[in-house]
């Protein structure tokens, strides 16, 4: 029977780590979000960051706008959580509606004070493989495989989805010494996406379409991780088919595997990020 990757497990026990890191900090760490619009989904997802972070005893600060805000709006949030001094590190929930440039309000963010790792300094400093915040994604990801008991060394990835979110990051951070992975990435220009899915050690689909990866597609024994998230009237599926799971040797469930880390690494890099002011 296929092992299942339980991230709610996995994200409890780094929030206990984190709680005791917290106690020891000579300084309050501050997370701070901008949530823009009334999406049920990032609503829920912000409600959820601030719960996290009153469980390991990080201050929240919470600035919502509404859906209509200008980008001048936008733009003087990210400006008041770069000052505040009470706010070691911010996120801005995307998507952002369509009248507002997401570039230019991430380009905004102070690098030191970036959350989520996307900065495009702190991109570059994961290129770099220099200290930086990384994309709490791909950080999950990672944790999520390492600490269920499984290595990344030598294992052929097949990552499904090319976004600056998570399949860019990931490969980056999945290639670095340490790690050690052989990184293919697909996408929507791969000609033949189950010709390499069918080779992988490790496939991780992060396309947002419900249930792509069909078992045909998989080898026997593959380890799976599913990042998509589609939500319809019945609840909320996952890029990898379930009919998959039994020929897995693991998996990541939806939902329950990648969302709970995901939430769990954005708290390590806000008590990282006041560990240096400390």
């Amino acid at each position: 029977m296929a092992e299942v990757l339980d991230g709610r497990g996995i994200a409890a026990e780094i929030k206990e780590e984190l709680k005791r890191a917290v106690a020891r900090l000579s300084v309050t760490p501050g997370l701070g979000t901008i949530l823009v619009g009334d999406d049920p989904g990032s609503k829920s997802y912000v409600a959820g960051k601030h719960r996290d972070c009153a469980e390991v005893g990080i201050n929240s600060i919470r600035i919502d706008l509404p859906a209509d805000a200008t980008a001048t709006q936008v733009l003087d949030a990210v400006k008041k959580l770069n000052q505040d001094s009470q706010c070691t590190g911010f996120i801005v929930q995307l998507p952002l509606p369509a009248q507002i440039d997401t570039e230019l309000v991430l380009e905004a963010i102070e690098p030191t004070k970036d959350a989520d790792g996307l900065h495009p300094i702190n991109l570059g400093r994961l290129v770099l493989n220099h200290p930086a915040p990384l994309p709490c994604t791909p950080q999950g990801i990672v944790e999520l495989v390492e600490r269920s008991g499984h290595s990344w060394q030598g294992k052929h990835v097949v990552i499904i989805g090319r976004g600056t979110t998570v399949g860019r990051p990931l490969s980056l951070l999945l290639t670095q010494r340490g790690i050690n992975a052989t990184v293919t990435t697909v996408h929507t220009g791969t000609r033949d996406i189950a010709a390499h899915t069918q080779r992988a050690d490790v496939v991780i689909a992060a396309l947002g379409r419900a249930h792509f990866l069909k078992p045909e597609m998989i080898k026997a024994g593959a380890i799976l991780i599913d990042v998509g998230l589609t939500r319809t009237a019945t609840g909320l599926l996952g890029d990898i088919d379930p009919s998959c799971y039994s020929i897995s040797s693991a998996y990541s469930p939806v939902p329950g595997g990648v969302g709970p880390m995901t939430r769990a690494l954005l708290l390590k890099n806000v008590v990282t990020l006041a560990e240096a002011r400390s």
